[in-house]
């Protein structure tokens, strides 16, 4: 995430990025960084997931392997709801910018039930974990806004039609809309300022 924020934000790129890919990179100079590093008013993330890592034998980092069952999402995303504690922390004390999680959401694999309506408690679930570490970041760090991903089911440019993120239901075959339990419960969530998860 430095690699692509420091820039834009302090300025310079990360020592470490310029020495690994250093003969990848073309000349950067002191213009391309003042082009680069415009101020910004906010600093707006897009925070699904993350991964745990350590220190490796070698020194560098090396990805933790997630036990058999670790809970998932459709797309086969890990659930890690601390992801989003530590990762708006991580960016409000590098850069000292407010903070929007401009995307955050569950794929399902959602069907309407027989009784007409579209229940899924794990959209909701996951709401509540990841809302609930978010506000826990919200007392140290300035966070501004969340916006959950996504409103509708939608054609995602990766999978396409295949999972659903949507608080609602949207029937490809005829457009009808049906209002999942979870935008219900989201109404509620924000109607209470996120008081009651």
């Amino acid at each position: 995430m430095s690699w692509w924020s420091d820039p834009v934000l302090l300025g310079h790129y990360p020592d470490e990025g310029l020495v690994r890919y250093e003969k990848y990179l073309p000349k950067i100079t002191e213009e391309d960084m003042r082009l680069i590093s415009e101020p910004i008013d906010i600093y707006g993330q897009n925070i699904y997931n993350g991964r745990c890592v350590r220190m490796g034998e070698d020194g560098k980092p090396q990805e933790v392997c997630r036990y058999e069952g670790f809970p998932k999402t459709a797309i086969q995303w890990p659930v890690t709801p601390e992801c989003l504690q530590w990762g708006p922390k991580f960016l409000y004390e590098r850069y000292h910018k407010p903070i929007y999680i401009t995307e955050n959401g569950l794929s399902c694999h959602d069907v309407i039930s027989l009784d007409g309506k579209v229940h899924d408690p794990n959209r909701i679930d996951f709401l509540a974990r990841y809302l609930r570490e978010l506000r826990k970041v919200a007392e140290e760090a300035d966070i501004r806004g969340y916006f959950q991903w996504s409103l509708m089911d939608n054609f995602e440019w990766a999978k396409g039609y295949s999972y659903r993120f949507g608080l609602v239901y949207v029937d490809y075959r005829n457009q009808e809309r049906i209002m999942k339990d979870s935008a219900f419960r989201y109404k509620h969530v924000i109607e209470t300022n996120g008081a009651e998860l």
